[in-house]
């Protein structure tokens, strides 16, 4: 892989392959008067050399850092955090950044790629050069670049049950991603959806574990053949473990209902439902795994995830053999204990390799110091974890080739990728009524569109889409799912577009209704939170009751998670669960006009009312509006 090495790629040669004085001479400025170990930079380290074994040149490296470099190597930092203190990067040593949610910091490849080279200068300042990783949430895409391709939220890809597809969006992704600069994605998200009143269903591929574990195919997909090359990026299998089965009302903080709460199961089936599809992303060699903030109570109490031993080093690292990096979640070790140096031993004691502070990262580094010095953290535990960090960056090339390769930003947003997610879009549509095979439409109709989801990109992003909690405008580039159907339609189609449905329908043919929520993220979205409800608006009920009576009806269901259509129904003679699409309107439209057919089966199980959840396929009393797995065809 070539990397346009625009900043100081001469000196970094250089320094590697012991080429030119001149070279070193620039390499040795900063150099501490007590630097401890190794003494200053040596160009000729078992470290430097690419010919060794990653283990090998980890040893190497271990040996030669101060303790203080290891705290450093431990900690994950916020980008806004170090804004005006880059300087920390270099003399803290401070491993990673990250982003914030999915904010879309700037507008270009180019322009992320030399925010985070910038931040990669002052980590190579530093007196052993070790490069930094840069992180953040490209969980259906790189979503927080302007532009980029957006595949369907999880839920969608477990719809359309295709392993191999999947894997094709995660390297899409990839790309998308590493030619921006970061190096890693928090993402695939693991969990096993239980109770669709969660705010992080959309998250999940659904609500059965072998299905989630079918799906760790993304692990290859975002991290290839090779982590060094320039379209791979290290994944991150979450969240370890149980947060997708959180009981209703288990939290003690008022405004999460399930996120953050806590997981009450036997051992037996919390590794059955939630631990097993993790051991399919280890043996697809997933890098990273981040723990959960969610507890779980195996019977004697609940546990923290991030404070449990049992689970992190005895399950996880031992039995399960997972040897790459075990990450936190936002602040979640602050939840531990009001102790902060009890919260820091705790969870590095229990497992964690790398914080996510996020933002008061000399309290971390200072309070882990100290943890070392009272002998309550040993020095063992802290080379174990910050050997598993440097393991990953050798992986990824970072101690060859630190900078950015923009070669290809061409490729974000392209035409090739963005016909990945029209397929994508498409095999996720599930059809759950076809009255007299409405369906699919001739493209000859005069049709009448109607509905909130309709023409609004970025409900059809979802969260997670160009910031945390992703935006009803929509910051990214895309076609609405109105635009796809007039793309898609025949050119003897009228289509008539009215979102509220106050304009008169006439005689139309057929109305197609898109209803949806608007987006949300984590416990913002846990039904009851907020204006999130997994009920239609009173807008989008109208539109269908008044749509409906007027005229062969479609309903389309833009949405991460089922919702409520009791008493909706009763007019309505074709029903689309269209999940969160993604950039690409066309893929819904593909199937409801016959271009693909629909293929798609529920991920997760339809209920009456929202009140019927937690319900899941073999359950006692089983009776959803339509089950697991069930979709018609076309």
């Amino acid at each position: 892989m070539s990397s346009p090495f625009n900043r100081r790629a001469a000196i970094w040669t250089g320094a590697v392959a012991a080429a030119a004085a001149a070279a070193l001479a620039v390499w040795l400025v900063v150099v501490p008067d007590d630097p401890g170990p190794g003494d200053r930079f040596d160009p000729g380290a078992a470290y430097l050399d690419p010919s060794l074994p990653i283990a090998e040149r980890v040893d190497d490296l271990l040996a030669r850092m101060t303790i203080e470099e290891k705290a450093g190597q431990m900690t994950q930092a916020v980008v806004d955090a170090v804004g005006g203190s880059e300087d920390d990067i270099r003399d803290l040593g401070i491993g990673s950044l990250l982003n914030g949610g999915s904010d879309a910091l700037h507008d270009t490849p180019e322009d992320w790629a030399a925010m985070i080279d910038g931040f990669q200068e002052r980590a190579l300042d530093s007196r052993l050069r070790i490069p930094l990783m840069y992180g953040l949430d490209a969980v259906h895409g790189n979503a927080s670049l302007p532009g980029a391709t957006v595949f369907p939220h999880n839920i969608g890809l477990g719809a359309a049950g295709d392993p191999g597809l999947a894997e094709r969006t995660a390297a899409i992704t990839a790309i998308e991603t590493r030619v921006a600069g970061v190096h890693w994605t928090f993402s695939p998200c693991l969990c096993v959806a239980r109770d669709s009143r969660w705010g992080r269903t959309f998250e999940s591929f659904g609500e059965d574990p072998d299905l989630v574990g079918s799906m760790a195919t993304v692990v290859n997909g975002y991290q290839g053949e090779d982590l060094s090359a320039a379209t791979s990026v290290l994944a991150t299998a979450k969240h370890f473990a149980g947060d997708g089965g959180t009981a209703y009302g288990s939290s003690t903080t008022e405004d999460y209902l399930l996120d953050q709460g806590v997981t009450e199961l036997s051992e037996e089936e919390l590794r059955r439902l939630h631990i097993a599809p993790f051991e399919d992303a280890i043996e697809a060699g997933v890098g990273s795994v981040m723990v959960s903030y969610s507890s779980n109570d195996l019977g004697d109490g609940p546990v923290k995830a991030h404070a449990d031993e049992y689970l992190l080093t005895d399950v996880l690292r031992g039995e399960l053999g997972f040897d790459g990096i075990v990450l936190s979640d936002w602040q979640a070790i602050d939840q531990i204990s009001p102790d902060y140096n009890e919260a820091v031993r705790t969870s590095i004691n229990a497992g964690i390799d790398m914080v996510m502070v996020p933002f008061d990262y000399r309290k971390f580094i200072d309070t882990l110091l100290e943890e070392v010095e009272a002998g309550n953290v040993s020095e063992d535990r802290v080379d174990d974890a910050v050997g598993r960090i440097l393991t990953q960056k050798f992986a990824l090339g970072l101690f060859e080739e630190p900078y950015a390769d923009t070669s290809g930003a061409d490729l974000v947003g392209s035409e090739e990728h963005r016909a990945v997610a029209r397929e994508a879009a498409a095999a996720s549509q599930v059809l759950l009524r076809n009255e007299d095979d409405l369906l699919p439409l001739s493209g000859e109709e005069s049709v009448y569109v109607a509905g909130s989801g309709a023409d609004a990109l970025g409900r059809q992003l979802g969260g997670w889409s160009g910031a945390w909690q992703g935006t009803v405008e929509g910051v990214n580039e895309g076609t609405t799912i109105l635009e796809g159907i007039g793309e898609v339609a025949g050119p003897g189609a009228e289509i008539r577009f009215s979102e509220d449905a106050s304009e008169p329908i006439g005689a139309a043919d057929v109305g197609v209704v898109v209803v949806a929520e608007d987006p949300y993220s984590e416990g913002v979205g846990d039904a009851g939170a907020g204006s999130h409800d997994m009920t239609l608006s009173e807008a989008d009920a109208a539109a269908v009751d008044s749509v409906c009576a007027a005229a062969d009806c479609v309903v389309i269901v833009v949405s991460g998670r089922p919702v409520e259509l009791d008493g909706h129904l009763e007019r309505v003679d074709a029903l689309v669960a269209a999940w969160l699409p993604g950039s690409e309107g066309a893929g819904v439209a593909d199937p409801l006009f016959g271009v693909e057919p629909y293929t798609g089966t529920l991920p997760v199980s339809w209920p009456r009312k929202v009140d019927d959840e937690p319900l899941n396929v073999g359950d006692p009393g089983y009776d959803p509006l339509f089950e697991f797995g069930f979709g018609l065809g076309t």
